[in-house]
């Protein structure tokens, strides 16, 4: 089926879903409160499973030009003694393919471009949304994809699943030079991650308590084994990115809503349009199992591959709406409670219990 859709937020989800509608025959809008779009240089993990979707989306290509495989990665200790292995390669024969890297920018650019190539998908930068019912006016779906403070996710399911903070903050960054060893090295209550990104730099991202401010965080691992200390000394503090992590709790009984009030009351006529989230609208995530790219992926694709398979009309949609949430909440939301499991364990200043049982995990 075809029809006419508006995509609130212009980030990975959103731009994943727009492309999607695109080829299925939906005439798209997309609006975006930034006035430009984020281009920070973070490193994305992109699952096998997420470049089968981007591949489907048409843009699976431009994903590998500038994307490199993730491989041989340890979970280590301070002093740099390999605990684990992650779990990369067992990812690979299964898949037949290696988990990626790529940073955000080239990500966007990729998805950009898919989208201008249909040359009719206007992007609005600048724009608020503060009224989800005018702005579904003459629309036939309205997609969330405006983050964890999503205005779409409030304004359809009220306030009660919101940002809860975790009691951490992350710091990020991008080294210009390449790292000897990739993964992670857990401490006391803080952990360090070293990626590949592209060629001769890496990718770095540092988990502390949420006072540490960024003085405070290279003394934080100044005793860790090399090259931790090298990391952050050779990168500015100032294109350091801070974020307090959070995720979106409780999780929510659906990701669709067909109408934000009883159809018997409203003419058929003046119903605003169903409304639908991807991405962090849906289940924002702690970054812990590096899969908040993959999750709003796997959620575009998804919807709109029930989108296209539907039968015109409202109850197409509708049903199309149902069969989206059927494949993506639960699988979505084990996810986020995995990733967020994790942080816990990552973070617990109980280290010698932790570090017994990741000892026992498979080579």
């Amino acid at each position: 089926m075809t029809g006419t859709a508006t995509v609130v937020g212009a980030g990975i989800g959103g731009l994943a879903t727009a492309i999607g509608l695109r080829r299925a025959g939906w005439t798209v809008t997309v609006v975006e409160r930034r006035t430009e779009l984020e281009r920070y240089g973070a490193a994305f993990g992109i699952h096998p499973t997420a470049q089968a979707a981007l591949d489907r989306l048409g843009v699976g290509d431009a994903l590998r030009d500038h994307a490199v495989p993730y491989r041989d990665a340890h979970i280590r200790t301070p002093d740099g003694r390999p605990m684990a292995r992650l779990p990369l390669e067992r990812i690979e024969s299964k898949a037949g393919r290696p988990e990626l890297l790529i940073s955000r920018p080239y990500l966007l650019d990729a998805l950009l471009a898919g989208l201008d190539a249909f040359g009719d998908v206007p992007i609005k930068l600048g724009e608020r949304v503060t009224d989800v019912d005018a702005l579904a006016a003459g629309q036939d779906l309205v997609i969330g994809a405006d983050g964890i403070r999503s205005a779409v996710r409030t304004a359809r399911f009220g306030d009660r699943s919101g940002p809860r903070r975790v009691g951490t903050v992350a710091w990020i960054g991008i080294a210009d030079f390449e790292s000897p060893v990739h993964g992670e090295t857990w401490g006391s209550g803080r952990f360090f991650g070293l990626t590949p990104v592209e060629p001769g730099r890496t990718n770095w991202y540092a988990t502390v308590p949420e006072a540490t401010t960024a003085e405070e965080l290279r003394a934080s691992f100044a005793g860790w084994h090399d090259p931790i200390p090298r990391i952050l000394d050779a990168t500015d503090p100032a294109t350091w990115i801070r974020y307090e992590m959070r995720h979106l709790y409780p999780a929510l009984p659906s990701f669709v809503s067909a109408d934000a009030r009883p159809a018997s009351r409203v003419p058929t006529d003046a119903r605003p349009a169903p409304v639908a989230l991807v991405g962090d609208a849906a289940h924002a995530m702690t970054p812990n199992l590096g899969q908040g790219a993959c999750t709003a992926i796997l959620d575009a694709d998804a919807l709109t591959r029930a989108l296209a398979a539907a039968p015109p009309g409202p109850a197409g949609i509708a049903g199309a709406l149902r069969a989206y949430d059927a494949e993506r909440r639960r699988s979505a939301q084990r996810t986020a409670l995995g990733s967020r499991t994790l942080h816990r364990f990552m973070s617990t200043e109980r280290t010698r219990l932790r570090d017994a049982a990741v000892r026992l995990l498979p080579g």
